[in-house]
């Protein structure tokens, strides 16, 4: 959606897959997933037993998938994303997203091994992760630009913005969430010895700090509300406070006021989405 709702009325009459092949892409595409799925296998492996506590009915390891099975798949995912990029990255130049998605295959493994179970790091890492998405994508269209076609009037400027805008957009959501899943898991989590920050600090604290994380997000969204007025983007705005601002001041009155672990689980679905509705929120850059 990124590439062709918001790269590509951008680059104006230049078609996209001129500037990226479309097998590069869709290699790019399928490698993001595969690294993501490696990511959640080896989770569920070193989670098994907190797993078996917080979420028996949905534990996949031991129960469909032998846990030696498990690291296979992990291999087999990361490895297949891994060479995937390598494609998009030999078409395009761009190598450096190689050494990205390594990366993230090693701090996915790192997270689920070590960090999550520490404060706040696990939390950041799968946050920054999420925006690493957005990130490699609108990277990887600027990079290629500037190297491969300069000669193009490209607003350069404004991709770039629009990036982390969103990646921005994904990270503060995702660590919302992530705090609040710890919140759900707390049970678990104390039994194996995680120090998370529901564990360290008490759930007032997260409370908080999901608090002050949603009223920064929702006062960036207000903000670009303001901004947008003068040029008459209705259907965005309205689009915006219906199903991003409004379920947002939402889910801070749930969080205020949850108490339960079922409680916590809705508002984790809440966020899920808003998540969804500010990735279709992309739509808008094509349409204006």
């Amino acid at each position: 959606m990124f590439l062709f709702f918001i790269a590509q009325p951008i680059l104006g009459e230049t078609p996209l897959t001129d500037i990226l092949p479309l097998p590069a892409i869709i290699s790019l595409i399928v490698a993001g997933v595969l690294i993501a799925a490696g990511g959640n296998v080896i989770n569920d492996y070193f989670d098994i037993n907190i797993d078996i506590i917080n979420k028996p009915e949905r534990r996949i390891i031991d129960k469909y998938i032998r846990r030696r099975w498990a690291i296979v798949w992990h291999l087999m995912f990361s490895f297949a994303g891994i060479l995937l990029t390598g494609y998009a990255a030999w078409k395009t130049g761009a190598w450096w997203m190689l050494l990205g998605n390594i990366g993230t295959v090693l701090v996915l493994w790192m997270y689920s091994a070590s960090f999550k179970k520490k404060l706040l790091s696990g939390n950041i890492i799968i946050s920054l992760l999420t925006a690493w998405v957005i990130l490699i994508v609108g990277g990887w269209i600027h990079f290629v630009i500037i190297t491969r076609f300069p000669e193009l009037e490209v607003n350069t400027g404004k991709l770039l913005r629009l990036t982390f805008l969103y990646a921005g957009f994904a990270f503060i959501i995702s660590i919302v969430r992530e705090v609040i899943k710890d919140i759900e898991d707390r049970k678990g989590d104390q039994k194996y010895g995680c120090k998370t920050m529901p564990i360290v600090w008490g759930i007032q604290v997260c409370k908080i700090f999901i608090i002050t994380w949603l009223i920064i997000l929702i006062a960036a969204i207000a903000g670009l509300i303001v901004y947008v007025l003068p040029y008459q983007w209705w259907y965005a705005i309205v689009y915006c406070i219906i199903f991003i601002l409004a379920p947002l001041m939402k889910i801070v009155k749930g969080v205020y006021h949850a108490q339960t672990v079922a409680e916590f689980t809705k508002l984790s679905s809440q966020v899920k989405i808003v998540m969804l509705f500010g990735i279709l929120s992309m739509v808008f850059f094509k349409i204006y």
